[in-house]
């Protein structure tokens, strides 16, 4: 059995998809690469046709219809057999010294017999023109070690779990019948959500594992893209919102709920900000409807959320957007 499936969902890939693949074959012998073609247009189906005939032990090559990123994630899921299961988006890729890292540690797991439901790893934003930017979990999680929610710490604003920092173990990931929404872009967000509550075991290693690329105009976490796409934000918040009450879980689970909150703090300031930024009046509708939305849902967390980050960025625009830009600069998204 591979000890990790590598899922590549890519629409439209042939300028960058070969850069993500053969950041992966160093560890050929120990992974599953899955790409699944989204209903390309241009050549990508004849790049993943390429790679699978040269590395037909490794490499498979999955063509169907487009039905967006959530799609090929859940397509990848479907016909994953190795031990992790891992998406990179096509115009991504991984550091090849890093990966050889993470092959050895679950071989020491799988030797030990303790393979934990969720690893976790650095990523670094990989943007154009800016200097790179790593994402550690240092001062937030135990490292080289089996832990439990009891020993997670703090999340700062600016750091939370992405889909670029997680492996799940295939098996319980299968388990928790994750079904992504299609035809939706930031799906990802529920990838690294709706799990959290069924994790019992983790395993940090800090190492920079996942380069994230940000400069193509056409990208989804571009910003002006992001606001145009404003209806799709505020669905995926909404559905988070829909999934669960993170208070159920507040006697049981108490860490694991307060980042359940902290997420959901930060999914609301996204949304928020967005309609912001976009500034007409369907947009400051959109703003107090969703809201209120929170509200009728979980009157506690919108009090929390409130006084919280997603608050600030409900405040007047020469209050929130100045602070917003500021945010964007420390944090170096978008």
């Amino acid at each position: 059995m591979k000890l990790i499936t590598f899922a590549i969902p890519c629409y439209n890939s042939e300028k960058y998809m070969k850069k993500c693949i053969d950041s992966l074959l160093v560890a050929k012998d120990d992974i599953e690469i899955i790409i699944v073609n989204d209903g390309s247009t241009d050549d990508t189906k004849k790049i993943a046709n390429q790679y699978a005939k040269k590395y037909p032990d490794t490499i498979k090559a999955i063509h169907k219809e487009n039905g967006g990123h959530g799609s090929g994630v859940n397509v990848g899921l479907e016909n994953a057999t190795g031990l992790y299961y891992k998406v990179v988006d096509s115009d991504d890729w991984v550091d090849k010294n890093s990966l050889l890292k993470v092959i050895e540690t679950i071989k020491k797991l799988k030797e030990e017999k303790n393979l934990v439901d969720m690893m976790i790893v650095n990523y670094v934003y990989e943007k154009v023109g800016a200097k790179k930017k790593v994402v550690s979990y240092s001062k937030v999680l135990p490292e080289n070690k089996i832990f439990t929610w009891d020993e997670v710490g703090k999340f700062k604003p600016g750091s939370y779990l992405l889909m670029h920092s997680v492996l799940y173990n295939t098996k319980f990931l299968k388990s928790t019948n994750l079904k992504l929404p299609e035809h939706t872009f930031y799906v990802d967000n529920i990838f690294v959500y709706y799990p959290l509550p069924k994790i019992k075991t983790m395993y940090y290693l800090n190492v920079d594992f996942y380069r994230y690329y940000i400069g193509r105009e056409d990208q989804s976490v571009n910003e002006q893209v992001m606001v145009k796409r404003v209806d799709q934000q505020i669905f995926i918040t909404k559905t988070m919102i829909d999934f669960f009450n993170p208070y159920d879980y507040y006697e049981t689970n108490k860490r694991c709920a307060k980042y359940l909150i902290h997420y959901l703090d930060i999914m609301m300031g996204v949304s928020t900000i967005l309609l912001q930024l976009g500034n007409t009046k369907e947009h400051q509708q959109k703003k107090e409807e969703l809201w209120n939305y929170l509200k009728n849902k979980n009157k506690r967390l919108y009090k929390i959320c409130k006084i919280s980050i997603s608050g600030a960025t409900k405040l007047p625009r020469f209050l929130s957007i100045p602070g917003y830009k500021i945010a964007r600069k420390i944090f170096k998204f978008n």
